[in-house]
């Protein structure tokens, strides 16, 4: 588990490629890692990922095939600049949200302009994400713990400080910008929990209209 309190901007060293998975190599920068050992986690632009080796101020985890196609990590390339927070324990502050270093889909930055000393951002969400998304709510971008503004359909909005923008890759992001998204595990356990006893059920159809009228939460 994680805050979203992102600790270090670290760089890609290399990427070495195999049939099955890619081998990540990071330089952690001004993340200490005096304290972290070989199985320890690393939130990686919010993916989570498991030191396997550990060198002076760098680690290297493997990415598997389905973390590669369900995440950004696959547009990565050495030079890269990437988020990095090692994983919370039980004296972190949680200064975030609980965050899991599961990305539920990938978004994509459509807009972006000054706001005062801020800048604000539109970012599109996977339309399946949409109903997880809440003004106000909690969301995770590139393993940033933010605050939803606005939100418009699968659009929404966020106001980043300058503080985040300047200790976070969120300051170089630009409209076409790919980020991934990890929504407020709460929403999710919420749908699970309203299904009931049809949560069972293989394949069911999830949470629908119909199923919302049945239970009243709609008319």
């Amino acid at each position: 588990m994680f805050t979203g309190i992102i600790q270090a901007i670290g760089k890609i060293t290399s990427i070495e490629k195999t049939p099955s998975s890619q081998r990540l190599t990071v330089n952690t920068g001004s993340l200490d890692l005096t304290n972290t050992q070989l199985g320890d986690s690393i939130a990686v632009n919010g993916v989570c990922l498991t030191a396997i080796t550990l060198t002076g101020q760098s680690f290297s985890a493997d990415v598997s095939n389905e973390t590669i196609a369900c995440t950004t990590l696959s547009r990565l390339s050495p030079g890269s600049s990437v988020n990095l927070e090692k994983a919370l324990t039980p004296t972190t502050h949680l200064g975030g949200h609980l965050v899991s270093g599961h990305v539920d889909g990938i978004g994509t930055v459509t807009a972006r302009w000054q706001d005062g000393q801020s800048v604000r951002f539109t970012i599109n969400a996977p339309a399946e994400l949409a109903k997880y998304i809440a003004t106000k709510g909690s969301i995770c971008l590139d393993g940033i713990s933010l605050t939803v503004n606005a939100v418009n359909g699968a659009e929404f909005e966020l106001n980043i400080v300058p503080h985040t923008l300047q200790e976070t890759i969120m300051g170089s992001h630009k409209v076409g910008t790919p980020v991934n998204l990890e929504v407020d595990l709460i929403a999710r356990y919420l749908e699970r929990l309203m299904l009931g006893e049809k949560a069972a059920i293989a394949n069911g159809a999830g949470i629908t209209t119909a199923f919302l009228q049945e239970h009243g939460f709609t008319s």
